[in-house]
Formats: C-alpha cells, structure tokens, sequence
C-alpha cells in the first residue's frame, strides 16, 4: 500500500464511528500496556505479591474492580494483564505472517510440485480446528507462555499461506508481471516489488481480525492450565481462577472476562472496517 493510500485508509476509519471506537480502545490497551507500572494502583500485587488480609473484597474506592482470593488488586492485575495480551497478539500474528505469506507467495507463483507440497501441508496442518491444534501442540511441549505463543503460531501460519496463495496465483498472470519477466527481472525482484504489494491488503485485514482471536485462544490456554502460570497476571488464568467463586464474589472473573471481550470486539470493528475498505466491491459506501 502507498502513503497516500494509508493516510485515505486511516481518515476513513477515524470517519467511521464503530472503526474509531475500536482504534481508541487499541490505543488504551496498547498506553495501559506500555505504563503498567505506572497505572496499576498496586503493582506488586499485579505481580503476584498476596494480600491475605483483603481477600475477596467486593469494588471499593480502593479497589475499584474489588480483589482476588489472595487479596490482591483485579484491577491492578488486569492492568498487567494487557501487557501479556499484547504480547501474545502481537507476536502470534507476527510468526504466522512471518511463516504464512512467504510460502503462499512461493506457491501462488512457482506452480507445479512446489505449490502442491506447500498446499498439501497446508491442508494437513488445516484439518485441525486451530485451538485444538494448539492444544495438542501445547500438552505435547508443556505448559507456559513461550510454548503457548509457539503453538497459536503454528497452528495459524496456514490461513496466511492459503489467503495470500489465492492472491499470487491471480496477480502473476496480470500484464506488468509477464513484462517484468521478459526484461529479465528476478523472480525475486518480481514478487516483492509486484506480487505482494498487490496481495497484501486482505492479509492486513486477516490479521488485525486475527488479533483478537490470538489473544482470545491464548486465553482459552491459559484457562485451561496450558498458557500463563501465576503468578503471572493473566486475563485468561484470572478466568480461570475465579469461576469457582463466580456465584458470591461475582468480580472476580468478570472484569478480566470483560477486558477479554471488549479487545476482541475492538479489533474485530478494526478489521471489519479495513475489510470494507480494501474491497473494491465495498468501498464505495466509503466515498
């Protein structure tokens, strides 16, 4: 994408109320992730420091999102929490476009053996619904954050691979690409300068959606014993934690579900909109 194109890109989607809701929420969680120490009203209890004496106290002017069954701060804990959500978003996306798009762009252009090896691993890896391949990949290397971040990458990259394929196999049969190549220009060359620069916007939009489904699945990993471990703060592990106490000390999993909820839906009305956007056939809503 050009400049000019990404300014038009981003006045649109500041134009558009629901894009820019989602853009300020991102914003918050990015500063919040950036400044938690700073922010959190609490920061050793963020990090993990019990505080038996306050345990399960419902939200007060002193802690406003009340405490845990350690006595410590939820909403100092949640703070902390959106500095492992990021992360996990970030760089679950990262591996999977890192893997993804330079193997699709290698099948969608050279065809023939290559295109069908990579496309046939890419449907065994596909035959897995991706959060029960990520289950199974994180039982089999243990449990902790790095192997949770490692087994959401894998379990991703393959979507990026089929998504960018389709467009490869497109874009190399248009006329500037058959010109490219008889000048002698450089496979190489040809898909960097020609082939993805023209295929990339769906994956954009692909992974700012993707976004919340990472930090959604690594949640769902961390609920289930196989993501973060305490003491770390986790918004997942602190679901997870509290659900026993769901019925009398109703806070305890609710606001870090809540912070789990309105990260995914802000990064969904981004994507959804840079959809729309990018789509030819939906753009003109826009103009």
């Amino acid at each position: 994408m050009k400049k000019d194109e990404i300014i038009r890109v981003l006045k649109i989607m500041i134009r558009n109320k629901l894009s820019l809701l989602g853009i300020i929420i991102i914003l918050i969680l990015v500063v919040t992730a950036i400044f938690a120490p700073f922010l959190a009203p609490y920061p050793k209890q963020a990090e993990g420091q019990p505080n038996l004496e306050e345990k399960l106290q419902p939200p007060s002017s002193k802690h406003w999102f009340g405490t845990d069954y350690m006595g410590r701060d939820v909403l100092s804990r949640v703070i902390y929490g959106a500095r492992i959500s990021l992360l996990v978003a970030i760089t679950v996306v990262g591996l999977g476009l890192l893997i993804g798009v330079p193997l699709g762009l290698l099948a969608g252009y050279k065809g023939g053996a290559v295109d069908a090896v990579i496309m046939r691993t890419t449907d065994i890896f596909l035959s897995f619904p991706p959060l029960l391949l990520a289950l199974l990949i994180s039982v089999t290397l243990g449990r902790g954050l790095v192997n949770a971040i490692i087994a959401l990458a894998v379990s991703w990259w393959p979507w990026y691979t089929r998504l960018i394929r389709g467009m490869a196999v497109s874009i190399k049969e248009k006329p500037y690409v058959e010109v490219a190549k008889t000048m002698g220009v450089s496979n190489l060359k040809i898909i960097a300068r020609h082939i993805l620069p023209n295929a990339i916007s769906p994956v954009i939009v692909q992974g700012t959606m993707d976004m919340g489904s990472a930090i959604l699945e690594a949640s769902a990993l961390s609920f289930l014993g196989l993501g973060v471990q305490p003491p770390t703060a986790d918004w997942g592990l602190m679901v997870s934690q509290g659900k026993d106490y769901l019925l009398n000390y109703w806070w305890y999993p609710t606001f870090p579900g809540l912070a789990i909820f309105i990260t995914v839906i802000a990064f969904n009305l981004v994507g959804d909109t840079l959809r729309e956007i990018l789509d030819p056939r939906l753009r003109r809503r826009y103009l």
